[in-house]
């Protein structure tokens, strides 16, 4: 019912901004050009298939002179959202990508967590924090993985640094269940995954996460992560490059076979640690 509740707001939202573009005098590519996106942009925020960010809202107050009505809706539609305001329009773009590539340097991709793996991870940030607090982090979560369990689910492919295997994250019996996902995944044939050894070495984009985004009817997107912040990036040049990187690194990592011999050989290391404790 909330996500019914959100979508409707999101449509109000886009039927607003139909409405006052066309009192405007705006055609959507007229509007587009001063806001710096596509027409066909504009047409899917009226129709609440995408969601703009904060800083196009705002250029939409500027060029129809709304007084800053889109900005605040903005603000508080993204408010109501489970995720951090960083990361909810990269939630909202997940759901209709065609295909999801991911690097993870250190962590096991979000779409693949387990409950017990996220928790771990949701306390080891917030260490003081109150259940409730994480719980609700943790629900979160838990509905994004839900994209890979659908029929129409997208085309997912990710490389773990073997570091992501390696660096305990909760306890053994944790790390073993969450291994034990991934690989169930891997011969489900859910999901590509690859893992990148310690043996390939130093590569370009070592410590960086990246996730691309690629999608029916619009351009491929890039998000990464930094601390407390994210970046999402649709500039042709930028994703291009980026791209580049990430062919690369599929190229270095593991075969798929060695790599899901890895990680059930990781699994069954923590799982033997368990036993000992």
């Amino acid at each position: 019912m909330a996500n019914d509740s959100r979508l409707a707001a999101w449509e109000f939202f886009g039927s607003e901004l139909k409405r006052r573009r066309e009192n405007a005098g705006m055609t959507q590519v007229e509007l587009g050009s001063r806001v710096f996106v596509s027409g066909g942009y504009i047409g899917q925020f009226e129709q609440a298939i995408r969601k703009p960010q904060l800083d196009v809202a705002q250029r939409i107050d500027e060029a129809l002179q709304t007084d800053g009505i889109f900005e605040r809706m903005w603000k508080r539609l993204i408010r109501e959202q489970p995720y951090t305001e960083y990361f909810a329009h990269v939630a909202e773009l997940e759901r209709l990508a065609t295909k999801i590539c991911e690097y993870a340097p250190m962590v096991i991709p979000g779409l693949l967590q387990t409950p017990e793996y996220a928790r771990a991870v949701f306390l080891a940030g917030n260490p003081l924090a109150a259940d409730e607090y994480i719980e609700e982090l943790l629900r979160g979560r838990m509905d994004r993985t839900q994209l890979l369990k659908d029929a129409t689910r997208p085309v997912y492919w990710a490389i773990l640094h073997e570091a992501a295997l390696r660096v305990p994250v909760g306890e053994a019996g944790v790390m073993a269940g969450q291994l034990d996902k991934v690989a169930a995944m891997m011969r489900e044939r859910t999901v590509l995954v690859q893992v990148l050894p310690f043996a390939a070495g130093a590569h370009p984009e070592m410590g960086k996460m990246m996730k691309l985004m690629e999608f029916e009817d619009a351009p491929p997107t890039i998000y990464t992560e930094g601390v407390l912040s994210g970046s999402l990036l649709d500039d042709p040049a930028v994703v291009k490059r980026i791209q580049a990187s990430y062919d690369l690194l599929r190229a270095t990592a593991l075969s798929r076979e060695a790599s899901l011999a890895l990680i059930e050989s990781a699994a069954e290391d923590y799982r033997r640690c368990a036993s000992t404790t």
